[in-house]
């Protein structure tokens, strides 16, 4: 493999870097900020604390438009300027709109990298190499969700606004990543199916040196160019591809990956736990989550994504369901951080590491950033709507942390059998082999 498709492929996957330590980083200010402003439970929830989330929504959504129309590059710069606008923005805010417009602002750019990133790379990659390439996206995600963790654990104890130099050091990286997504290439395959076929050469010509450019360029515009310039991914030719990406991002969300994230030093103490034991065990969560990514990026061009779906999908029924049984019997201690340990190891080695792999490769060239705006979407819109319930549910007397817990575990036995009945597996092929494949189904 190129050194230059790697560092490429490491710049582009830094806007998961951002996107893990903004999406996390919030968790650390949370009980301060609704103490702060005296917020209901529902207002925190769905307007300070979902207002990142709504925006990476509105990300998901649109974020196809720009990544298609002015190129993967752009819109990834674009996005590093949107993370530093929102952090700075953050942490200056002293009210809880303000507030929450500037995380939306961020969350804009959350969900929009979840579109251009992985697109991005999985255009300039090698076939055999693609999956873990890709996968770095996700791991930088947990990188940046460690990191946030960690600021969060250091900046806690340095007075009543800590909250304010947790949000607004991310201004920091967001900086950094802008400067060095201004040196990558345009995507060969975008450039191709612009028309810009000289464009497409010289990136190919570096990217490969000795392959032969001509027959690369011809095989990308055979799939770039639909036979009616009217075609959208919700066309029935396309129905398969697109439920597959609905599913993987509606499975992903209702494991309670982004709730628990959210409001892991809020869980740990629902445990029984105190505030500070429950910081530090959300330190362990982001290590736990770096490790079993790390293991997820090793394997998935090895062992492929159906696999490692399967041992997610396993490990998550497991924890979750050990997560249940603790608060319905009132198990205390360290008893729920270990089961959440292994939650978290689960969805690192499975859903973690395939679902931005996986929505990447199973649309064709032309409609790859359309498809992945709709997985993004889906996946976004859950991701707003389920951790924006949860101070609510956890309160009702008539719910509580043991029936979410039950609900999420529910869901993770219909994913297996999803892994096992629906998905194919993608690894080791080109993006046009697929695109031939997954059509004929």
């Amino acid at each position: 493999m190129s050194k230059k498709i790697l560092l490429w492929s490491i710049t582009a996957a830094l806007a998961g870097f951002l996107f893990g330590f903004d999406v996390v980083v919030i968790s650390g200010a949370d009980k301060k900020l609704q103490a702060l402003w005296e917020s209901s439970d529902s207002f925190h929830g769905w307007v300070v604390m979902g207002a990142a989330l709504w925006g990476t929504v509105l990300g998901a959504i649109f974020g196809g438009f720009p990544t298609n129309k002015y190129g993967r590059k752009k819109t990834l710069i674009v996005i590093g300027v949107l993370f530093a606008v929102s952090a700075i923005a953050s942490a200056l805010s002293n009210d809880p709109f303000v507030f929450a417009f500037a995380r939306f602002i961020g969350g804009v750019g959350v969900g929009a990298s979840t579109i251009a990133a992985p697109a991005y790379i999985s255009e300039i990659a090698p076939a055999k190499d693609r999956g873990r390439l890709v996968a770095m996206y996700q791991f930088n995600i947990v990188f940046g969700i460690l990191v946030a963790f960690m600021s969060n654990y250091l900046l806690s104890g340095i007075g009543e606004n800590a909250w304010r130099w947790m949000l607004g050091v991310e201004a920091i990286p967001a900086v950094l990543y802008i400067v060095f997504a201004l040196g990558v290439p345009k995507s060969p395959r975008w450039l191709a199916s612009k028309g810009r076929t000289e464009e497409a050469k010289a990136v190919l010509q570096i990217i490969n040196p000795d392959g032969d450019v001509e027959a690369q360029l011809q095989e990308f515009q055979s799939h770039s160019e639909p036979k009616d310039s009217s075609e959208t991914i919700f066309i029935k030719k396309y129905r398969f591809p697109l439920m597959l990406a609905f599913l993987i991002a509606f499975f992903n969300q209702f494991s309670g990956i982004n709730a628990f994230l959210y409001y892991a030093p809020r869980i740990f103490e629902e445990a029984g736990l105190g505030e500070s034991t429950a910081l530090l065990s959300s330190v362990g969560i982001g290590v736990t989550n770096l490790v079993f990514t790390l293991l997820g990026v090793f394997l998935i061009d090895k062992l492929g994504r159906k696999t490692l779906m399967y041992f997610g999908s396993i490990g998550y029924i497991i924890s979750l369901g050990l997560v249940s049984a603790a608060f319905f019997l009132g198990w205390t201690g360290m008893a729920v951080p270990i089961f959440l340990f292994i939650f978290i190891a689960a969805h690192a080695i499975g859903q973690g590491a395939v679902i931005w792999v996986f929505i990447s490769e199973i649309f064709p060239n032309h409609l790859r950033a359309s498809g992945q705006a709709f997985g993004s979407s889906t996946h976004w819109v859950l991701a707003a709507i389920i951790p924006s319930l949860i101070p609510f549910l956890f309160n009702h007397p008539a719910i509580g942390a043991g029936v979410v817990f039950l609900i999420f575990t529910g869901m993770m036995v219909l994913q297996l059998l999803f892994v096992a009945f629906m998905m194919p597996e993608t690894k080791g092929k080109t993006l046009e082999e697929l695109e031939d494949i997954i059509l004929k189904k």
